[in-house]
């Protein structure tokens, strides 16, 4: 199995396998930040296809951050586990929620500025991160993306555990993963430089994209 040096040489691996959707119409490339973003920037140097993000935040549950109740993501979206969504109230739900909005909305105005979201309605989205291990943020990606009304959501990916990559599959129209290792415990095991990646770095590589 190959150990990636850093981020930027797995999104130049998993654009490769991406290489069908080079210059491909009414296709955007998303990724989650923050560490998907230099990943995805260099699928979409690559194909030379738009760059722009999607920001999934986890729902939490109340008492117990961990757990996740839910999602919510770019565009509005709100996505609910209900199973576990029913044994909350409202009220201590609608606070968490809030709290997580106020979040993704600081990094949406960080992230672009004055520039809106590139629209991904009727459009096919390939949505990128580093890495998968349970496969949650993803799937509430592309979860949130069937509900922006995408036409098409190809999820690409440099490793994941095979579990992910069985969960994804059955969310996604085609799951791309450049290595699924027998033995998967962390994402950041199969890179030599795993630094977390800064606000300051997410929106330099969407300005150097636009």
């Amino acid at each position: 199995m190959h150990i990636f040096r850093d981020r930027v040489e797995a999104g130049r691996m998993l654009a490769r396998q991406l290489a069908e959707y080079e210059r491909a119409q009414d296709t955007i490339v998303l990724g989650l930040p923050r560490g998907g973003v230099p990943v995805a920037a260099e699928v979409a140097r690559a194909l030379q296809l738009p760059l722009d993000v999607l920001i999934v935040r986890k729902i939490g549950a109340p008492g117990a951050e961990e757990l996740a109740v839910g999602a919510i993501a770019s565009g509005g979206v709100v996505i609910w586990n209900e199973d576990l969504r029913s044994l909350f109230t409202e009220k201590a739900l609608a606070a968490v929620v809030a709290a997580e909005q106020k979040e993704l909305a600081r990094r949406e105005k960080a992230y672009r500025g004055t520039r809106p979201p590139l629209g991904v309605a009727h459009r096919r989205a390939i949505v990128v991160d580093d890495g998968a291990a349970t496969g949650a943020s993803m799937r509430a990606a592309v979860q949130a993306l069937r509900l922006l009304n995408a036409d098409e959501v190809i999820v690409g990916l440099p490793v994941a555990s095979d579990s992910a990559v069985e969960l994804l599959r059955e969310e996604a129209d085609r799951v791309y993963c450049v290595q699924v290792p027998d033995w998967f415990d962390a994402v950041g095991r199969w890179y030599r430089s795993f630094p977390a990646t800064t606000d300051a770095e997410v929106i330099e590589r969407l300005q150097d994209a636009t």
